[in-house]
């Protein structure tokens, strides 16, 4: 299989890299840029392309992307609601004095 043979990789996969690479060229990211970045995200969390047999397609559970809203969540439920508040006005505030520019 020669290098950059996406072939390999499951349906899931090709659209979760396709889904990562919008992302990025949305951020300003050159499409070369961003296709490689899609592939080694793919890559780091599914172990690359998946490869047949029983008991080879057992899923990460510690990537990275699936952890993040949990903890962020858990994080921010558990600060005092002023504090919540104060940071609410001045993520608008920002976002509002930005909206010129």
């Amino acid at each position: 299989m020669p290098r950059g043979d996406k072939s390999k990789y499951t349906d899931k996969q090709k659209r979760k890299a396709e889904h990562i690479e919008e992302g990025y060229i949305e951020r300003g990211v050159p499409p070369d840029e961003a296709a490689a970045r899609a592939w080694a995200t793919v890559n780091k969390e599914d172990g690359g392309g998946n490869k047949s047999g029983s008991g080879r397609g057992v899923p990460d559970t510690k990537v990275s992307s699936k952890r993040g809203g949990k903890i962020g969540g858990a994080k921010s439920a558990a600060r005092p609601a002023a504090a919540r508040a104060a940071s609410a006005k001045k993520a608008a505030a920002t976002r509002k004095r930005n909206a010129g520019k």
